[in-house]
């Protein structure tokens, strides 16, 4: 936004912001420490990133105790060694040695899939920040709008005791007083109308923020805005990160085609079991006199093939669905490549005719403003009536509300331009307030994790909840 269209807007918050005012800055960086979408998006992300070393444990070694003691309470009448009771365990442990590229293509499904939701985090933030920055633009726009209508039913509760002083002494008639108050009227009706949108947008930004808005300030311009529509799709086609995550899940799915294929091939694992029974001297010999051992124990290792030769067309279905999926992806990428597309031109065009609206509104404004005062001066020497005042006076507040609108929906639009091109995430902010987050730095501690008892502490809240706000109320106007 050109520095001079912020005039107006910034004059109206002038009287009502103070050395502590909260800026954009501070806002952005308070959502993104604690706003609960976001928070919950990490969150999911580090659900995500468990799937690499569930998918890696298939193909890892597997070893299993098991233990088992009965009471025979009845024998058969035949049988003279049969125990009365046993004590046994078996430890058993299988070792993958070929799973036909499942294992393989499995991790690296789920690694890509990884990278993906790392790009689908980087959209949810600018979402969230393009949220932020819309209902940041929407309190400084409201704002505005109800000192301007404030401002309004100032001068028309002046303009009426002027037109009643006239009338008293006979230079006005009765209908100018009744223009007079019905315009009054309207202009109060008009502020309770601003006050209540203003209410509206404040507990909007508690939703997004997690505070009431203290005295916003202006936000800074928006650096590295395109030169033409062109460009900007340009740019959003290489940096856009709803569209790089769906890029990397069409790569995904054709490992998944792999792994499916694999469900048809031979397997081969290395085995071993140690078993081991303990009859507790309950085990006879069915010889008088002849002792037995009441001890068994015994080795195994080997190796196991298993090759598929039916499965009731279960495997040919998986590798169907899974080629079916990977279309699915590869469509819903060209269906992200246009939305990409035509969102990066509209919010363009958007931008640019936001501008050009404030460029003429500020001449309507002066227009307005000067028109304003020359109806007054013909009015005092009876060259223009009381209705012509009030029809200058509403023109001048109708430009004055269209420019602050205006100037909202430039900020807006070149912020959601620049969303779209993949240029407004957190590290492109210069956020205050620390570290920001890295969710590559979960997936590296845990993508390796193969200890079965490790867990992480009970999930606490990140997000802060607002239900101690006090609800938003415009202090009315004295």
């Amino acid at each position: 936004m050109k520095p001079h269209s912020l005039f107006l807007l910034a004059g109206l918050l002038a009287a009502g912001t103070s050395l502590s005012a909260e800026t954009l800055s501070e806002a952005l960086s308070a959502a993104y420490r604690t706003n609960p979408t976001l928070a919950a998006a990490r969150a999911g992300q580090r659900a995500n990133d468990e799937n690499v070393p569930i998918a890696r444990a298939r193909g890892l070694p597997n070893a299993d105790l098991s233990g088992t003691y009965s009471e025979n309470i009845k024998n058969a009448s035949n049988s003279f060694t049969a125990p009365d009771r046993l004590i046994g365990g078996q430890v058993s442990l299988a070792v993958p040695i070929y799973t036909g590229g499942a294992v393989r293509n499995s991790l690296r499904a789920a690694e890509t899939r990884v990278k993906a939701g790392q790009d689908s985090l980087r959209g949810a933030e600018t979402d969230v920040f393009a949220a932020v920055v819309g209902v940041y633009m929407d309190v400084l726009r409201d704002t505005a709008i109800v000192n301007l209508n404030r401002g309004q039913v100032k001068v028309l509760e002046t303009n009426l005791e002027a037109t009643r002083d006239r009338f008293e002494v006979g230079d006005l008639t009765r209908t100018d007083v009744a223009q007079s108050e019905a315009r009054l009227a309207l202009a109060q009706s008009q502020l309770q109308g601003a006050e209540a949108q203003l209410d509206t947008s404040r507990e909007r930004y508690i939703q997004l923020v997690g505070h009431v808005p203290q005295n916003l300030s202006q936000p800074p311009a928006l650096p590295n805005l395109p030169a033409s529509a062109d460009a900007a799709v340009d740019v959003a086609l290489e940096n856009n990160p709803d569209l790089a995550a769906i890029a990397k899940s069409v790569d995904a799915s054709k490992f998944d085609v792999r792994a499916a294929r694999a469900s048809r091939l031979p397997r081969i694992q290395a085995v071993a079991q140690d078993s081991y029974t303990n009859f507790l001297g309950s085990l006879g010999s069915g010889i008088p006199g002849l002792a037995v051992s009441q001890q068994q124990n015994s080795i195994s290792a080997g190796i196991q093939l298993s090759v598929p030769l039916f499965q009731g067309g279960a495997a040919g279905a998986q590798i169907r669905q899974a080629q079916a999926r990977s279309g699915q992806a590869m469509e819903q990428l060209i269906e992200a490549e246009r939305s990409v597309i035509a969102q990066s031109r509209a919010a363009y065009s958007s931008w640019r005719a936001a501008n050009a609206v404030i460029t003429s509104t500020e001449k309507a404004v002066a227009a307005n403003t000067l028109s304003l005062e020359g109806v007054r001066a013909e009015n005092s020497v009876g060259n223009r009536t009381i209705l012509d005042i009030l029809n200058a006076e509403q023109e001048l507040l109708s430009a004055q509300v269209q420019l602050v609108s205006a100037q909202r929906n430039a900020y807006v639009a070149g912020f959601n331009l620049l969303a779209a091109m993949g240029r407004a995430e957190a590290r492109d902010l210069g956020l205050d307030g620390g570290a920001l987050y890295d969710p590559n730095a979960n997936f590296e501690r845990v993508r390796r994790k193969i200890w079965d008892w490790s867990s992480d502490p009970d999930p606490q809240p990140v997000a802060t909840r607002t239900v101690d706000t006090a609800t938003q109320s415009v202090e009315k106007a004295p």
